[in-house]
C-alpha cells in the first residue's frame, strides 16, 4: 500500500468512498475540491490496486484537527485507516502542530479503538451530533509526536 498527496483528479475515487462509507451526510464533489484548495489542509489517499482510503487534517500550528478518514468496506480491518493517521500525524508534526483533535461517531467502535491505540483520549461528547442518539466523541492527542 502506497500513501500519498491526493489530487484533483483523485476526487470522483475518493467521492465513492465517501458515499459509501458515509451514505446519510456523504460530503459533496465540491467540497471535496474545496478542501484541496486550502493552504492550511493536507489530504492523502491510500492506494492498493486503485484508492481504498483517503484522510485530511487541518494545519494551523499549534493546533490541528483531522477533518475525515475513510476506508473502502472491502479494506476495513486491514490497517489503512491507521496508516493515514500515521501519516497525518507525521505532517501536523511537520507543520508544528502540539495537538491533534478529531470527532468521531459514538458507535463506530472500530474507529474509537484505533485512535485510542494511537494516543487519543476523549475530552468531550457532543450530543446527538450525527443523529438523535448517535454522539460525537470529542478526543485529543498532545503532545504530538512523529510517530514511531
Amino acid at each position: 500500500m502506497k500513501i500519498r498527496p491526493m489530487r484533483w483528479w483523485d476526487i470522483p475515487d475518493v467521492h465513492a468512498i465517501e458515499t459509501e462509507v458515509f451514505p446519510v451526510d456523504a460530503w459533496r464533489v465540491e467540497q471535496f475540491w474545496s478542501e484541496l484548495a486550502q493552504p492550511t489542509r493536507a489530504y492523502l489517499v491510500a492506494e492498493d490496486d486503485g484508492i481504498v482510503g483517503y484522510g485530511g487534517v487541518y494545519l494551523l500550528a499549534p493546533d490541528s484537527d483531522v477533518q475525515t478518514i475513510a476506508v473502502a468496506a472491502a479494506h476495513h480491518g486491514k490497517g489503512v485507516g491507521r496508516a493515514l493517521l500515521d501519516v497525518l500525524m507525521e505532517r501536523a508534526h511537520d507543520a508544528a502542530c502540539t495537538s491533534m483533535m478529531l470527532e468521531v461517531r459514538s458507535d463506530n467502535a472500530p474507529a474509537i479503538e484505533m485512535y485510542r491505540s494511537a494516543g487519543f483520549e476523549q475530552i468531550s461528547r457532543r450530543s446527538d451530533y450525527y443523529a438523535p442518539g448517535v454522539d460525537a466523541l470529542i478526543m485529543r492527542r498532545r503532545p504530538l509526536r512523529r510517530s514511531a
